[in-house]
């Protein structure tokens, strides 16, 4: 299939076209011209006032399968990822059973040859992700794990993280935490401030996360290695890597795109579609946030998308499931976010950002390279509910309501998809 864009806006960096308003021409999976003489697809999409981008890259997704397929599947998240902008996936390893075998990743991987979206598995650092016993690292990283993390759960076993970043050194591994102290947070179901005692529920203190981040990067700087924090949540935890970067240390970060526009503010109400962990924070802690992307710290946003079914929502607040499910509704919510961040750096977030952080080839936007990029507009409105909607999921705030914010099209892996 070949297709012509028309009047659209380069958004790539890395491209001789960035910034330009131009016609595009993919054929065979290629970008075989850019310019005027950028013509003859059979298929024509007008993209006036739209942006073509590399492919959108999530660094963090949950997509139940195998175990949970009620919640959400791989094609099903595939079909969601694309409608999102999403080419590429980054899957956590908390299935049932973990992602720890080999086999478990061909699992994963086994459709990648055909499939518009190709996931990179992560695979867990622990055994069943317990904090115990190592699995098999070397193996996994030649299976194709892009990464090692016991995903939704922190790596609380101080000596298992250190002999992790040691033992990935010989092949350039990165170990992923989502650094939470066990203990400090223990029974905690929202952020602890003045609305959790108004509320009257337990609190996850901002120093579970800032005591664990603290304690991480003591490790790194002991152990060597490379080292990436995800989900980061509190002002705290911000300042510290960004003194630790300042000094040299191999780390990287990533901050979930709820944790960027919603406050604990929205739990007054009890609503269990926001109860997500690391809990929202404060807007002090989201001022942080938007700061460590401006400047750096922060390296890549993620959908943090956790689908849960219907049952494990509708729970009183303390016995609800923690998740949110975002991956199509990416853009809306990043469109949220321009009145504070210029599109150019959010997208960059969610392109070049994850794949530096893994390490892994970067699409770029130029003639006689392989098309891996996403179309989109920030002004289309649109509604998302049970007819748009890919997920098999619906536990996200926006579910029911008109976004503004559209992926037009997707094209990768020598394929096409146009919504």
């Amino acid at each position: 299939m070949s297709v012509t864009i028309t009047d659209v806006t380069i958004l790539d960096p890395r491209s001789p076209f960035h910034g330009k308003k131009t016609n595009v021409l993919i054929k065979q999976g290629k970008i075989t011209a850019i310019g005027k003489r950028a013509t003859g697809g059979r298929q024509t999409l007008a993209a006036k006032g739209a942006y073509l981008s590399p492919g959108w890259f999530d660094l963090q997704a949950h997509f139940c399968d195998p175990g949970e397929e009620h919640k959400e599947d791989l094609d099903s998240g595939r079909a969601a990822a694309m409608a999102g902008g999403f080419t590429e996936v980054a899957l956590l390893p908390n299935t049932k059973p973990v992602i720890q075998t080999k086999n478990d990743i061909k699992y994963l991987t086994r459709d990648n040859r055909h499939a518009l979206v190709q996931i990179q598995p992560v695979a867990a650092v622990s055994v069943d992700t317990a904090g115990e016993d190592f699995t098999e690292m070397e193996d996994l990283h030649a299976a194709g794990a892009v990464a090692f993390s016991d995903g939704l759960q922190p790596l609380h076993n101080t000596d298992l993280l250190r002999k992790s970043l040691q033992y990935v050194q010989k092949f350039n591994g990165l170990v992923i935490d989502r650094p939470q102290e066990k203990w400090l947070s223990r029974f905690g179901v929202m952020n602890e401030s003045r609305h959790s005692a108004l509320l009257g529920m337990k609190g996850m203190p901002a120093l579970a996360e800032e005591v664990a981040v603290a304690r991480d990067l003591q490790l790194l700087a002991y152990t060597g290695g490379r080292l990436h924090l995800s989900n980061i949540s509190t002002a705290g935890a911000v300042a510290q890597i960004r003194q630790a970067r300042k000094k040299g240390l191999p780390v990287t970060c990533d901050v979930a795109l709820h944790n960027l526009l919603y406050s604990d503010e929205a739990l007054l109400d009890y609503d269990t579609v926001y109860k997500v962990n690391p809990p929202l924070r404060t807007p002090a802690d989201i001022k942080a946030l938007v700061k460590g992307l401006q400047d750096g710290t922060i390296d890549a946003i993620v959908s943090g998308h956790q689908p849960q079914d219907e049952e494990s929502k509708k729970l009183e607040f303390d016995r609800a499931a923690y998740g949110m499910n975002n991956l199509q509704v990416a853009l809306p919510l990043l469109v949220r976010l321009l009145p504070h961040l210029p599109l150019e750096l959010l997208i960059e977030k969610l392109t070049s950002g994850p794949r530096k952080v893994l390490r892994l080839p970067q699409p770029v936007i130029k003639e006689d390279e392989a098309a891996n990029l996403t179309l989109f507009d920030t002004t289309t409105e649109w509604r998302y509910d049970s007819q748009s909607n890919r997920s098999k999921s619906t536990n996200s705030p926006l579910f029911g309501s008109s976004v503004q914010g559209k992926v037009r099209a997707v094209f990768n892996n020598g394929q096409t998809r146009v919504f």
